[in-house]
């Protein structure tokens, strides 16, 4: 890398530099990423075709010109600086420390990293080719930049060093174990995993199992008050992870939040998938997981229609169930909520890096007979997509410095990933991600129907989150408009979890509406005039569900029915079952 660093002060050398930087970004197919010029690699990244030679080739002369000149300047700046001792602030939080400013060649090294980094990337947004290329340029060259820091390696991290010195080699020796036992997960730890539980201090609020069949069970949960709103809701949330982000804890539990202002909640806990579920599709999540689930409430609950809430690909699960209920004449709902879910997958961000023709085709060839998509890998790719977060922050914390992770109820069901059926999964890439077909009325047959999504025509809440990296919320205000009725979209502060995980009760952050707004329009427009308010989206919700569940009702004594009777109690077994 330094030597690379070298050779930009070359005037004539940056197209040359540009070249390498690609040949070497090529070469790292081993990481098992499928990165421009390896081989495919069964996991979720797309593969450029071995575009990678062609990149130089992407950027105009002119733009290489301008770039060469702000880098040289920089550059001078900043040898300039060194030579008269004269440190800069910097503000990456990577680089904050007292370590990084007090160490001259400490501070250059990361200030000279920065300015590379920053060079790179300019150059990736630089490259003339279609969006969906730029943005696979863009994200393969994030990994690349990322993975690179001086914070990443020991002999550069004047942090570890002193750590080292501080502890008189301890914190090497624990780095060391950290590592050995993290190699034997097959991931990095996040968290203190050993301090949580699942149904005693996660996934706790208190319910049973009431219906099961070999994908799920379904949870109710016990009412909170003397009386409830008739019409009850589901819940359906992301099968590509457990469900227990929406019940933490009481105090940030969304579950919890619900079932305090007067609702009977249901919700869909997904089995996590082995071999015996390898031959599974979509069809088979929707028919018989989220339209077994919504007979079963309107059965239990004895209303001919009830609520139901979507978070995620659980949200793209429930509207396809809709949309195959309607045209079945069944209309069995009388609300929608929708958090952070896409139906329209026509841009969808760094996300798009992900999927190819060559890469889903490969995957549906090797799952032609059945198979299961690992959790490691879905949970490896989704880390990805926040490298320096998810990654490389407890790289250098856990094994550089030899620290142990703190306890945090949200890393530890990041944690505990989940397997997908893979024919299920195979259906999902190609429909959504890489075909967009869903919004197409009539493109698609899903349980015998041609799925309409413009039918499902019911009052709907959808909530996007400002900075989600995994459903950009412009992607999520485009959604909404495949669907018909009266919608009220509100968009929150933060990303995909925490943004949605904005626990009422503490009401930091804020978020967005804008009622009148014409929700056909652009999402830039419905921006330039939405009101802002203080806190958690959470209340906003509730006073919205509440005007569509009823009226109030005694709340039932007991669970179940005498034909729902329960099975066991709440958070049941499939939850814990942990991926291999």
């Amino acid at each position: 890398m330094q030597s690379m660093f070298k050779e930009f002060s070359q005037s004539n050398q940056l197209m040359g530099v540009w070249q390498q930087f690609t040949d070497k970004l090529a070469n790292m197919s081993g990481l098992g990423m499928g990165l421009p010029g390896g081989n495919p690699s069964p996991n979720l990244f797309g593969n450029m075709g071995g575009q990678a030679a062609d990149f130089a080739k992407m950027v105009s002369p002119e733009d290489l010109q301008r770039l060469q000149s702000e880098y040289m300047r920089e550059m001078a700046t900043l040898w300039q600086s060194y030579i008269q001792q004269q440190g800069f602030e910097i503000t990456d939080k990577r680089f904050s420390s007292a370590a990084w400013r007090s160490n001259a060649w400490a501070n250059y090294l990361a200030q000279s990293y920065l300015i590379n980094a920053r060079l790179m990337l300019e150059m990736a947004e630089c490259v003339n080719a279609d969006a969906k290329t730029k943005t696979r340029v863009r994200f393969a060259i994030m990994q690349w930049v990322d993975s690179l820091a001086p914070s990443n390696f020991f002999v550069t991290n004047p942090d570890a060093q002193q750590k080292l010195i501080d502890t008189q080699g301890e914190s090497l020796k624990m780095g060391i174990n950290n590592f050995l036992t993290d190699l034997q997960k097959g991931r990095i730890s996040q968290t203190d995993e050993t301090a949580f539980e699942i149904g005693v201090n996660v996934a706790r609020s208190d319910g049973a199992v009431i219906f099961e069949n070999e994908y799920f069970q379904l949870l109710q949960y016990t009412p909170l008050t003397e009386q409830v709103s008739e019409r009850p809701l589901l819940i359906v949330p992301p099968c590509i992870n457990k469900y227990y982000i929406m019940d933490l804890q009481p105090d940030n539990s969304l579950v919890r939040h619900a079932v305090e202002a007067g609702n009977t909640v249901y919700l869909v806990s997904w089995r996590n998938a082995d071999e015996s579920m390898a031959q599974i599709t979509w069809d088979d999540y929707v028919e018989d997981v989220v339209i077994r689930a919504i007979h079963v409430v309107q059965d239990a609950s004895g209303q001919e229609q009830i609520n139901v809430l979507g978070f995620c690909v659980g949200g793209t699960l429930l509207s396809t169930a809709l949309a195959v209920l309607k045209a079945r004449g069944e209309s069995c709902v009388a609300s929608l909520t929708l958090l952070t879910a896409l139906l329209d997958f026509s841009d969808n961000g760094v996300l798009d890096a992900y999927v190819d023709e060559q890469q889903v085709a490969m995957r549906e060839q090797s799952m032609a007979k059945g198979g299961v998509v690992q959790g490691k890998e879905l949970a490896n790719a989704f880390a990805t997509l926040r490298p320096n977060d998810l990654v490389w922050n407890y790289v250098v914390s856990n094994y550089l410095k030899g620290e142990q992770p703190t306890a945090f109820d949200l890393l530890y069901w990041n944690s505990d990933s989940t397997n997908l059926p893979g024919p299920m999964f195979c259906w999902y890439l190609r429909n959504t991600y890489l075909e967009n077909r869903l919004v197409n009325k009539g493109d698609v047959i899903c349980c015998g129907e041609k799925i309409d999504l413009s039918s499902i025509d019911v009052p709907t809440y959808i909530l996007s989150c400002r900075e989600d990296h995994i459903v950009p919320w412009t992607a999520a205000f485009r959604s909404q408009q495949a669907l018909s009725g009266n919608k009220r979209f509100v968009l929150a502060a933060s990303g995909h979890i925490a943004g949605v995980i904005n626990s009422a009760k503490k009401n930091k952050r804020n978020f967005w509406i804008n009622p009148t707004a014409d929700l056909a329009g652009s999402s830039e427009t419905w921006l330039e005039s939405a009101e802002e308010r203080p806190g958690s989206w959470w209340n906003d919700w509730t006073a919205w569900l509440k005007a569509n569940a009823g009226a109030d009702v005694k709340a039932p004594n007991k669970l179940g029915t005498s034909k729902y009777k329960p099975i066991e109690v709440a958070p049941g077994r499939y939850v814990k079952a942990r991926a291999a």
